[in-house]
């Protein structure tokens, strides 16, 4: 399997940071391709998407403003894969990203990316009070993984909030 495209440009709404692929997603080549992740259906349903997009389709998000990359790139079958490593690696990429593309929120997808990439623990849902990359408004939302234990509309109601921030209110 080999690590999957990012999609990004310059002065995106928001980036979407998982992680890193899954399998799936590095069999296919599409950011959140597992059948059982709830991404897809946690952006229409949070009102980010007109529509229920497919993992096929990462790629046409760029047109919304929304972009994808991963903390560490190689696919793995869970995050307790990723080395130390791979993380210290990643968090410096990601930075560099970040600095490069200046989206105006960077919405870390699992409180445990953000917390590698900032160093910071203790943190909770929603938009960060200080920023990494000074302009660039941090949000830390759960993880879409079919793994995760909380409710579909609990997570639904966090990323409804990148949605009203979208529509300025």
């Amino acid at each position: 399997m080999n690590p999957i495209p990012d999609h990004l440009a310059r002065g995106l709404d928001v980036l979407f940071v998982g992680f890193n692929p899954s399998p799936r997603s590095g069999e296919t080549g599409h950011h959140y391709a597992n059948p059982r992740n709830r991404f897809w259906t946690i952006l229409y349903r949070a009102g980010l998407t007109p529509r229920l997009y497919r993992a096929e389709e990462d790629g046409e998000l760029l047109k919304l403003g929304y972009g994808f990359t991963n903390i560490v790139a190689r696919p793995t079958p869970t995050a307790a894969d990723i080395t130390a490593a791979e993380y210290a690696e990643g968090r410096q990429l990601l930075r560099r990203k970040i600095e490069t593309y200046r989206p105006q929120t960077v919405c870390f997808v699992g409180k445990g990316v953000y917390e590698a990439y900032s160093g910071r623990r203790g943190v909770g849902w929603g938009f960060q009070e200080e920023q990494v990359v000074e302009g660039v408004r941090d949000f830390v939302a759960p993880s879409s993984s079919g793994l995760v234990r909380m409710k579909l509309e609990e997570i639904v109601d966090i990323y409804a909030q990148l949605a009203r921030q979208q529509d300025g209110e």
